[in-house]
């Protein structure tokens, strides 16, 4: 069994920052790619940002020079730092993670990130 906990999103005003991670805990031999995903008012879920485990990064367009993703692979988590942050940025962002020789897929809770004045 593999538990993702979420945590950092809140409320920010434009132009500001917000930190995300996401740590895995439980039977896990081996964490593939890593990424974030998130779902606006309305919308479907899209992808955000993912890192494979040889450390290789891909961002959407509408984040890139904004968003950086890491992981810290001792700790079994990834991170989101936003900077720059708009209005349409407002989601509730999940992390996934690829784990194990299946590649099977996880994914947490959600957090909510609103980016409002």
């Amino acid at each position: 069994q593999v538990q993702l906990v979420e945590s950092g999103g809140g409320l920010v005003q434009p132009g500001g920052s917000l930190r995300l991670s996401c740590a895995a805990s439980g039977s896990i031999f081996s964490i593939n790619t890593m990424g974030w995903y998130r779902q606006g008012p309305g919308k479907e879920r899209e992808l955000v940002a993912t890192v494979t485990n040889g450390g290789t990064t891909n961002y959407a367009d509408s984040v890139k020079e904004r968003f950086t993703i890491s992981r810290e692979n001792a700790k079994n988590t990834v991170y989101l730092q936003m900077n720059g942050l708009k209005p349409e940025d407002t989601a509730v962002y999940y992390c996934n993670l690829a784990i194990g020789i299946l590649n099977r897929s996880y994914w947490g809770q959600g957090t909510q990130v609103t980016v409002s004045s």
